[in-house]
């Protein structure tokens, strides 16, 4: 055996050693995660957004196109109830017929008659359509993301730490990494798990790498069947543990997809029904968004974009709804 061939050896074994070390992390060692930026953080990763970074993200945007990622919201539209939350809800608590006879600000007829009065009202779980997951949604052995513990923090009124109140304007840079496009499928397989050979295969398809502070937008082509929510909830394909290790590897600063559960089931880590969720909120402080539409960004081969989001300020909830708008980078 000549030097090159063992210095090949030397760099296979290493490879492998680092392969296993990669899989006991993401398999094995299930604790949360301690934020680098201290004791007191609920941040997570969305330390990444600086003034620096929105000024440099936004200057490279072309505001003359906007892509809007979110989803409407309906009666009977998809949304989370295996575990029995509630499905939205949408009624009319005042109509301008309504007003006339029942009066109710006491204006009389001929001026209810005159002013038409239309009110609505919803209710629904807060994990309803296009939603950012805060670091609390998700935690392990009663603690979540930087060891704050659901007997000291959560009391009735929701967490004291990490809620949905805490997610700051987001605005970063946006990747979409379109698997079934560069897979040359118009939709994965049901039940598929997307690994991180299919990652790098997206992002190989779209000639770009992953920076630190990304937004990583995954689209599985889903979204396609989201108007009849029993096929879109069916079966869904979603993320492997390997994936979200490369994600969170690559420097993410938040993850998201067009599917409802953002991970594939079933499970692949004994004793955790959502690993990746656990894995990225707990562990790697990474929040997740859930329900993205990804179908005109696809469309238009947009792989890179500006990404400005800003959620709702649930005061201790787990997760809350989004509006995110991509704004495609100008051509270099």
């Amino acid at each position: 055996m000549n030097i090159i061939q063992i210095v090949r050896l030397v760099v296979l074994v290493i490879f492998f050693l680092m392969s296993l070390n990669l899989k006991a992390d993401i398999f094995q060692k299930q604790q949360v995660g301690t934020s680098p930026w201290g004791k007191d953080d609920e941040l997570g990763r969305l330390n990444l957004i600086s003034p620096e970074s929105r000024t440099a993200v936004m200057a490279q945007a072309n505001f003359s196109k906007a892509y809007d990622l979110s989803v409407d919201y309906f009666v009977g539209m998809p949304s989370w109830q295996a575990a029995g939350d509630p499905q939205y809800q949408f009624w009319m608590t005042h109509t301008p017929k309504g007003s006339v006879v029942d009066n109710v600000l006491g204006m009389g007829h001929d001026v209810n008659s005159h002013v038409s009065y239309t009110g609505s009202a919803i209710s629904m779980y807060t994990h309803s359509g296009t939603h950012i997951d805060a670091l609390n949604h998700f935690g392990i052995n009663g603690e979540i993301y930087n060891h704050f513990s659901a007997d000291e923090y959560l009391g009735d009124k929701g967490w004291k730490k990490t809620g949905a109140e805490t997610i700051p304007p987001i605005v970063a840079r946006g990747v979409l990494l379109d698997i079934p496009k560069a897979k040359q499928l118009d939709v994965l397989p049901d039940n598929y798990r997307i690994t991180a050979a299919d990652l790098k295969l997206a992002l190989k398809f779209s000639n770009l790498e992953l920076q630190e502070g990304d937004v990583v937008m995954i689209r599985t082509g889903r979204m396609r069947d989201f108007q009849t929510a029993k096929q879109y909830m069916a079966n869904s394909p979603g993320l492997g543990m390997e994936a979200a290790a490369f994600l969170a590897n690559a420097g993410a600063m938040i993850v998201g997809a067009d599917n409802l559960s953002f991970e594939a089931f079933p499970s692949e880590v004994e004793g955790n029904y959502v690993p990746v969720h656990t894995y990225l909120l707990a562990q790697k402080g990474i929040p997740i968004i859930e329900l993205a539409n990804l179908e005109t960004l696809s469309r238009d081969a947009t792989y890179q974009f500006a990404f400005v989001g800003g959620s709702l300020k649930f005061r201790g909830a787990d997760a809350a709804p989004i509006r995110p708008i991509a704004f495609p980078f100008k051509k270099q």
